[in-house]
């Protein structure tokens, strides 16, 4: 089993970015708050509506708005668990989710790729999900895996199911990976349970979660509901990740998108604990800057790093 260093523990040396002080991290907070209350999110699935409705969130079926009280969200907090264990196929490689002990996954998901045999760039195919399971699998900096890329010579409508299959039998690592919807998300547990032995091991060491991200600013489309509601009832966990954009679907300065990547994700939080208290889920992120000439997402930038070390200070924040 996998236990890291904490994050900023000082041994011979170390190193922490704390971009937000704790008086900085309480503001942010309100202000979600105000916004999860006054603005609220559009949440766009009819069984999501009942539940924040029966929680007493006020709820606007036509235009399919929540806006939830404080109590309701800060109640979901609580009730998340602080720490997640996360199996993998080799018991040598599960991890542990904690506090702000630090670990390192690979991207995902890329959908081109350089040929290693030939130079050829080249769309991703079903092969290259296999192969870069395995690199994962043999780099040992990477603790847990992400489904690196996506095959594009499968159809679409069955793709997840088709990436699971190919990389699960290449790593011994846990596993996450995006499923599409919750009837591919079924049938990809089935999957894992089949691996683990069935659903009752597959519930005891859960060797893959899976991830969901709102659409930015503050939507949570059906597919996202769908996920975040299927993994509470399953007993996977789920990372709610938010993909905002400074300059492009959230504000342009760092607090105003943490707010509104804080909502997006506090909000689905809110939906895995109102369908199962206790729920599995993560504080996830791919938030970053949008380059505003191009219009497109500056993943590597230093603008990035900031707001990474912004948004774990926020997702620690609640621990």
């Amino acid at each position: 089993m996998r236990r890291n260093l904490h994050a900023g523990k000082r041994q011979s040396g170390g190193l922490s970015l704390n971009i937000f002080t704790r008086e900085e991290l309480d503001e942010i907070h309100f202000a979600t708050l105000e916004v999860l209350e006054h603005t609220g999110l559009l949440i766009d699935d009819d069984e999501a509506l009942e539940l924040f409705h029966g929680a007493g969130a006020r709820v606007d079926k036509e235009k399919r708005i929540v806006k939830m009280p404080p109590y309701i969200v800060e109640d979901a907090i609580r009730s998340a668990p602080s720490k997640l264990f996360l199996a993998g196929r080799n018991p040598e490689n599960d991890f542990i989710m904690e506090g702000n002990r630090v670990g390192f996954t690979n991207f995902g998901e890329g959908v081109f790729i350089i040929d290693p045999y030939t130079g050829e760039h080249r769309e991703t195919t079903k092969q290259d999900v296999a192969d870069s399971a395995k690199i994962c699998d043999y780099l040992s900096e990477i603790d847990v895996y992400e489904r690196a890329v996506g095959a594009s010579d499968v159809p679409m409508e069955t793709v997840q199911l088709h990436n699971a299959e190919a990389w699960f039998p290449n790593t011994s690592k846990h596993g996450f990976m995006g499923p599409g919807n919750a009837y591919l998300m079924q049938r990809i547990t089935a999957m894992a349970a089949a691996i683990a032995g069935g659903m009752d091991n597959l519930r005891e060491r859960p060797i893959i979660s899976f991830i969901t991200c709102p659409v930015s600013p503050l939507q949570l489309v059906p597919e996202t509901c769908e996920i975040i509601m299927e993994g509470a009832r399953s007993g996977m966990a789920v990372n709610i990740l938010s993909m905002a954009m400074a300059g492009g679907s959230s504000p342009v300065t760092l607090a105003g998108t943490l707010v509104d990547h804080n909502a997006e994700v506090l909000g689905g939080i809110v939906l895995s604990q109102l369908t199962q208290r206790g729920a599995k889920v993560i504080y996830g992120s791919s938030t970053t800057a949008m380059d505003l000439r191009k219009a497109a997402a500056t993943v590597g930038s230093p603008e990035c790093a900031v707001i990474n070390a912004a948004v774990a200070q926020m997702a620690t924040y609640y621990l």
